[in-house]
Formats: C-alpha cells, sequence, structure tokens
C-alpha cells in the first residue's frame, strides 16, 4: 500500500503538472567536457602517478598537435544495448591517460539535456582539420527495424563543443574520412554484411562544407574500401581491406595509381609529408611501409584488429586502436 501511495503522488505532482500550474521548466544543462586524470579543484596527481586504460572499443585515433595528446574515438557499447554511449578520450604518447573522458563525460541519458545537445553514438574515422574534429558517426541501428543512416559529426577542438552534423541519408554508414583544408570531406563507404559482396555499395562520397554529397568513386578498383587519407599534393588515397590494393585518386576522382601493401585486409592509412604511406592490415594484423616508387615492406605483425592508425608526430609513432580488444598498440619509427 506504501508503494501505491507513493506512486499517486508521484502522479499527481508531475513536471507536466507544474508547468501547466505556471511553474517554469528547468533551465537546459550547460556544456561541459572531462578534466584531465587527477585534477580536482584544489589538486593535481603527482608526477610519479599514470593511469592507462579509458579504451572502449576504440575504432579510431587522430594526434591533436595543440595539446600533445592522442584524440581517441571509444564507440563504447552498441547501438542495439545503449544508444548514444560514445565517447573521447586523450592519451599521452606513453599510452598512460590524460583525460579518460573529454568528449562524453555525461551519461547517455544525460547528453540530450545539454545546450548544444551531445550525440556520438557508433563512431568509426575521425581527422582533425583547423581546429574542428570530424567524426563518421551514425544514427538508428537501435533495432532490427531501426534504419542506420551515416552522419558526419563535427566538434570544436578548442571547447569540444558540437559544432554541427552532416546527414548522409543516401548511406547507412560511413567507415574512414579525410578532410581537405576547406573543410570538403572525403569517407568510404565499406559496404558491411551482404554489401560486401556488392561492389556497387564500394564507394568514395565527397561532402562539401554546406552538405551537398556526391558520389567521387564506386566498385572497382575499390574493393570493400576502407582507410583513406589525402597524400601531400592533395590526391585522395583509399585501401582496400578486401584487398591488397592501395589507390591514389586525382581531386576529381581520376584514378591516378594502384599500389599493394605487403599485406590484404587494409584498414588504417598514415601518409607522411614526403609520401610515404603506412598502412595497417586489420585481418592480417601487420603494417606495411610504401616509399614513394618503391615496393610495399612489412615492418610489424601479429597486431590483432589492427585499425584505422594514426601518426604521433610528437613522439614519431604510430598508433593503432586494436578494436574490440579494448587496447592501443605503439609502433616507433626510425
Amino acid at each position: 500500500m506504501r508503494s501505491l501511495a507513493l506512486f499517486s503522488l508521484c502522479v499527481a505532482f508531475s513536471p507536466a503538472h507544474l508547468v501547466a500550474q505556471g511553474t517554469p521548466p528547468s533551465p537546459p544543462v550547460p556544456y561541459s567536457v572531462g578534466a584531465p586524470v587527477g585534477t580536482s579543484p584544489t589538486a593535481r596527481a603527482s608526477g610519479n602517478v599514470k593511469v592507462f586504460g579509458a579504451i572502449h572499443n576504440a575504432e579510431s585515433c587522430s594526434y591533436d598537435a595543440e595539446r600533445g595528446v592522442i584524440v581517441l574515438l571509444n564507440r563504447g557499447v552498441s547501438q542495439r544495448v545503449l544508444a548514444n554511449d560514445a565517447f573521447v578520450s586523450f592519451i599521452n604518447h606513453d599510452g598512460s591517460v590524460h583525460t579518460s573522458r573529454w568528449i562524453g563525460v555525461q551519461p547517455a541519458a544525460e547528453r540530450a539535456s545539454l545546450t548544444p545537445a551531445l550525440t556520438l553514438n557508433d563512431p568509426f574515422g575521425s581527422d582533425i582539420v583547423n581546429g574542428v574534429l570530424y567524426v563518421s558517426d551514425s544514427d538508428g541501428n537501435t533495432s532490427a527495424s531501426d534504419p542506420r543512416v551515416a552522419v558526419i559529426r563535427k566538434f570544436d577542438m578548442r571547447t569540444g563543443m558540437p559544432l554541427g552534423q552532416l546527414r548522409v541519408e543516401r548511406s547507412p554508414w560511413l567507415n574512414d574520412l579525410a578532410v581537405a583544408p576547406n573543410g570538403t570531406i572525403y569517407a568510404t563507404q565499406t559496404g558491411g554484411l551482404a554489401l560486401d559482396s556488392d561492389p556497387l555499395a564500394w564507394q568514395v562520397l565527397k561532402i562539401t562544407p554546406d552538405g551537398a554529397v556526391s558520389l567521387f568513386a564506386q566498385g572497382l578498383p575499390l574493393r570493400v574500401p576502407n582507410g583513406i587519407a589525402l597524400d601531400p599534393h592533395g590526391n585522395v588515397v583509399v585501401v582496400n581491406s578486401g584487398d591488397s590494393a592501395v589507390l591514389t585518386f586525382s581531386p576529381e576522382g581520376q584514378l591516378l595509381r594502384t599500389e599493394h601493401a605487403a599485406q590484404s585486409g587494409s584498414d588504417g592509412l598514415v601518409i607522411m609529408p614526403d609520401g610515404t604511406k603506412y598502412i595497417s592490415s586489420v585481418f592480417k594484423g601487420g603494417v606495411s611501409r610504401l616509399r614513394p616508387g618503391g615496393a610495399a615492406e612489412q615492418i610489424a605483425s601479429s597486431i590483432p584488429t589492427a585499425a584505422s592508425m594514426c601518426y604521433d608526430a610528437a613522439a614519431r609513432q604510430l598508433v593503432i586502436p586494436l578494436n574490440e580488444q579494448n587496447g592501443l598498440a605503439f609502433l616507433k619509427l626510425p
């Protein structure tokens, strides 16, 4: 009986009832980001303390030269378990945690009440250009009957605040992305499940800053396209996870060059200022180095589920998310 009485009381004085009686609604919750590990209003952890972790199903990373940290995109749990659960971590050069949750410190249930609201569902590729973090995310897929739709989300790298989104209705999901200095986005549609066998589903899309979407490349020689990056000349380079091809397209979409990684199953792609390419294989677990005009050589092996890596310029190392392994691999370069 006591429980029933409490339930009746809650109904009688629900928020909707109070608003109807003239009580103003609660003010929106201001947007905030997480603080570095060990930070409190009065003290910071001593220098002899290091914390490792803050990695949950990470698919990609980018390097923030301003802060000198690795920006790690954590996918969190599946959309079908809990929507809007993803978050962004800052990782130090040695793999220790700088900030466990920078974007996404709030629980999923609170994110819609923020000003601006925060949505980060299932992030895959990422890139930082001109102080903006671009993320290939998606909406939907909360159940078998809920369609999945690709969304490019943007965040201010200074404040972490959302800067808007570009919804790509024609694509169920986009994998990796690369962003030109003028804000033009090139993104791979890898396929996914049954689409992996359909060449028409293997696409690279071009998205202008105003949200206009066009087909940049489709079908062979794309074969389950995955990683993408811009070379020093502004060309668009794509690596296939369905074979070992490394494809270089002009900004207009003309195929200029076909090279090959040392392994098939490519995922991550890093291009250095001299044109040297590093390619990680998510299926074979190695890293290839491809110098301009040369043949590929395998420089690392036995890296489980090596996903979309980034280059930590200050430490001269490749940082490789291990996907469902919930870890990072670090590969020093000479």
